[in-house]
């Protein structure tokens, strides 16, 4: 018997040996191979891929390298962290590539190879490495027309090269060449920040762009945020009036020398054939006034002026945070139409944000002018009044030559059609093509269900993110806006986090907001904030200071980004504080509920007005509460006490000033009820009546929403955690105005401003402010990933390291299902119905454990195996009406009858 046990024994351990374990998907602080981090101590994250079950790390160890140089070993570590490792060597220098790897042991006693390697690149960690001259145009500029800038200069490459970096920034947008090639494929660079306190600088690995003997570097520059017109009135030169180019490109030869080539007096400037650009108006290129061969050696520039030298500083120019504008999809003309005015129209079948390529030939001066818009009107004509002010034009002028190609380079539209007008008498559809612009975010959710009309909202909102995350997030992309409105930005932050890896692209921004945070405190509407002192510190929106961060804690499971913004969100609680009397928040202007339902020529009071006060006092709590866990998690221990007991104090406030006796608010609309519920401002007693009140108002609508802007998010939420899942899918499913539903029905591919951005009768909403691609609104999202299907961290828990799967079934859904990528892989799970037969399948990452919560009744399969014997998983107590197991990480298939 001993023998057999011991053969056993050998061969399971063989079979152990022979199952794999490796690492892969290493990032360094959330991006792959990084270049020109400016961040000290850089943090690593990597996968886990296991071909066993209910696998975890136990330990790991890291290699840093420079060159084939170890400058830091942590041995080995004994930790299941896998996220967010924190650098911990010798001070990384300037300008330096490196290289690290990394190996893991798991709890089924195996070790991994060692890693492929990672690298990491790292910027300028003090100013004095700037070498370079800020440069600008040698000659007096058009100031009416304001042309792009034309810059180049020439170098010598004398010896043989190792390796080049260009380091490259501008007051106004750039876009740069080497020898006749761009450099990189980021555009609209170098983004958009508060530029007078943090303006960033981007790095190419240019080595394999540059040749032995002369070479030729060449730069354009456009207006772009710098001093382009932003917001309305004409605001223009909001960070000032002259566009700069700094340019510094280091270069390390074989032989182990170095040499700067950088923006200097050598430098000259021009004029070419890229004229007006401006965000809101289009862009005009003249193809006649080409400069062939001006980023290429042998370039005659005896024409051009010299450069002149301003002094714009190096303090406040910081490496780049997020991931730079790029391009994604492509879309071929749908149909051309003649419109019943007779306008040539193309039609690209999705509403979308960015640019149209056009290839084609005409004789020299032809103009080619397209202007955007996002939809046709009742009769089927090009419309564009909702752009307001924004002219949104593209004029290309044709030099003559058999095939020529237009882009723009420092603008985009927000659009789903074009108008095509000029002197071509034959328009061929194949000569458009649209390019989609956006964050390079990487795509990490995605949903569907048995609903076709909940799959089209779901395409919706996740198009909306994308048209809106442009480096910033805006509010729309199209029309004399297109500005970071902070209000926005909160509200879709949890859904956004479902959608695509916004880690970073919000970390960034948040600096920001800290950055043009007022001295009190206050908070702008928009950041960067280009609307001035005044227009800030309205409730719903400033709070972003405090949602985000804690946000993006939750998805991302990281604590720096709670430490970058504690002060901010500490000054934003301080600041309403400061506007109270006798804990009550009820002074200032506020948007409110903003685009809440309101009927037209509204006689009996249905329109769902909300007190302002009632929700800035709601909101008032909310932060304060955030700000509250935040100093819990950092260890501060004497904030956590004062503004624990000043939450009591605000929920006091709030219920001696807005709740009667008997628990009904003086706003009885369904955004009071949300928010009243949803931040606990009531007691535990007034709760369930409330939520009652909160149903009886949903069906005095006929089972329709009222919610604007701040009690949208929280809705379906709200009526989830008080046991009315069965109205959230009401609504959800509601197809009449208002509901999400009816803009699909309306043949939107967008998330809308308004409920009823086009009517039931196919008019419109006042132009004045009637946006087709805003995403607010599809903040419902969150509840579809987090609630439909039931992917969501157990309570507690950050980053998806304890999982819980809870779904909630609900009426006209045989089916739902949702993907979610996370820093240790990719969680999935489905469920379906077929009447009282249920399955759900789900798949656990690697480096993880998850509760699962099965809506059935009696015993149960997983995997084909009773419950109570599978392997790897472990039945817990039932709660609520689920039954839970708790697993490791596989792939869960499990079977049985619903309650």
């Amino acid at each position: 018997m001993k023998k057999i046990v011991l053969l056993f024994a050998v061969l399971l351990n063989g079979m152990v040996a022979l199952a794999q374990l490796s690492v892969g998907g290493l990032l360094t602080e959330n991006q792959q191979s990084p270049m020109g981090m400016d961040v000290a101590l850089p943090r690593f994250t990597w996968m886990l891929q296991s071909d066993l079950p209910a696998t975890l790390q136990t330990a790991y160890e890291i290699t840093v390298l420079q060159g084939k140089k170890k400058i830091w070993n942590t041995g080995k570590i004994s930790s299941d962290q896998s996220v967010l490792i924190e650098y911990g060597g010798p001070a990384l220098q300037s300008d330096t590539r490196y290289h690290w790897q990394v190996r893991v042991w798991d709890n089924h006693g195996r070790v991994s190879n060692w890693s492929e390697s990672a690298t990491f690149h790292m910027g300028f960690l003090s100013v004095d490495q700037w070498k370079s001259k800020w440069i600008t145009l040698g000659f007096q500029e058009d100031s009416v027309n304001r042309p792009v800038h034309y810059y180049r200069n020439t170098f010598l490459v004398r010896k043989k090269i190792s390796s080049a970096t260009a380091y490259i920034t501008s007051q106004g947008m750039y876009e740069g060449f080497l020898n006749g090639q761009r450099i990189g494929n980021d555009y609209l660079t170098p983004g958009w920040t508060s530029y007078k306190k943090r303006l960033q600088y981007q790095v190419y690995d240019v080595t394999g762009q540059l040749k032995p003997g002369e070479n030729a570097v060449g730069v354009m520059l456009g207006n772009g945020w710098f001093r382009g017109t932003l917001g309305w009135t004409n605001n223009v030169n909001i960070y000032g009036k002259e566009l700069a180019l700094l340019f510094q490109l280091h270069i390390t030869y074989a032989d182990g020398s170095k040499e700067i080539i950088g923006s200097n007096e050598q430098w000259k400037s021009s004029y070419g054939a890229v004229g007006s650009s401006e965000i809101y108006h289009g862009e005009e290129i003249d193809a006649r006034k080409e400069l062939t061969g001006w980023t290429a050696v042998g370039f005659n520039d005896a024409s051009w002026k010299g450069v002149r030298f301003i002094d714009a500083g190096y303090s406040h120019l910081i490496g780049t945070y997020n991931e730079p504008v790029r391009k994604h999809e492509t879309f071929k003309s749908a149909r051309l139409i003649i419109t019943p005015k007779g306008e040539k129209v193309i039609d690209f079948g999705q509403n979308l944000v960015g640019w149209v390529k056009v290839t084609a030939s005409g004789k020299s001066g032809d103009r080619i002018i397209l202007k955007h818009a996002e939809v046709l009107d009742k009769l089927g004509n090009f419309y564009t009044e909702n752009m307001r002010a924004a002219k949104t034009t593209a004029t290309y002028v044709l030099s003559g030559k058999a095939q020529e190609v237009f882009e723009p380079h420092f603008t985009f539209y927000g659009f789903r059609y074009i108008k095509i007008e000029g002197d071509l008498q034959t328009i061929d559809p194949s000569w458009f093509e649209a390019i989609v612009l956006y964050s390079d975010m990487q795509r990490t959710g995605d949903f569907s269900s048995s609903h076709p009309l909940v799959n089209q909202l779901q395409h919706n909102i996740q198009w909306g993110q994308r048209g809106n995350f442009l480096d910033v997030p805006t509010d729309c992309p199209q029309r004399d806006e297109r500005l970071g409105w902070t209000g926005d930005a909160q509200a879709f932050s949890r859904t956004a986090s479902f959608n695509f890896n916004v880690h970073n692209f919000f970390a960034k921004w948040l600096r920001d907001v800290e950055a043009d945070q007022l001295p009190n405190g206050s908070v702008p509407y928009v950041i960067p904030n280009v609307l001035g002192a005044g227009a800030t510190g309205s409730t719903g929106w400033a709070d972003v200071a405090t949602i985000i961060p804690w946000n993006l804690y939750l998805a991302y499971g990281d604590k720096r980004v709670l430490e970058n913004q504690y002060a901010s969100m500490k000054r934003w609680v301080d600041f309403m504080e400061s506007k109270s009397k006798n804990d009550l928040w009820n002074t200032g202007f506020h948007f409110g509920d903003w685009l809440f339902y309101r009927p037209f020529d509204d006689n009996d009071g249905r329109s769902a007005v909300t007190d302002k006060y009632l929700i800035a006092q709601c909101f008032y709590a909310h932060s304060t509460q955030l700000l509250v866990y935040a100093a819990q998690v950092l260890g501060k221990q004497e904030d956590v006490r004062y503004y624990s007991d000043r939450l009591k104090k605000i929920k006091t406030a709030f219920l001696q000033e807005y709740v009667t006796p008997s628990g009904r608010l003086v706003s009885g609309t369904q955004t009071a009820l949300v928010l009243a519920l949803n931040f606990d401002m009531l007691p535990e007693a007034m709760r369930a009546s409330a939520a009652n009140r909160l149903v009886e108002n949903i069906a005095s609508y006929g089972n329709h929403l009222s919610t604007g802007f701040l009690g949208t998010p929280y809705l379906c939420e709200v009526l989830t955690r008080f046991g009315k899942t069965d109205i959230a899918y009401a609504l959800l499913r509601q197809e009449s105005f208002p509901s999400w539903l009816y803009p699909v029905k309306m043949g939107a591919t967008t998330i809308w401003e308004r409920w009823s951005g086009i009517r039931p009768d196919s008019t419109f909403e006042p132009a004045s402010m009637n946006s087709f691609n805003h995403y607010a609104y599809g903040a419902i999202g969150d509840w579809m990933y987090r609630r439909m299907v039931g992917i969501d961290n157990q309570d507690g828990s950050i980053g998806y390291k304890h999982i819980r799967i809870q779904p909630h079934l609900g009426e006209g859904f045989t089916e739902a299902k949702a993907t979610q990528e996370t820093y240790y892989g990719a969680i999935s799970s489905g469920w379906k119905v077929n009447g009282k037969a249920f399955s759900m399948e789900s798949t656990i990452p690697t480096n993880t454990r998850a509760k699962l919560y099965v809506p059935v009744e009696g015993e149960f399969q997983i995997n084909g195996v009773n419950a109570n014997s599978a392997t790897g998983a472990r039945l817990l107590a039932s709660e609520n009406g689920y039954q839970v197991i708790e697993v490791g990480s596989g792939a869960y298939r499990i079977t049985g009858t619903l309650r």
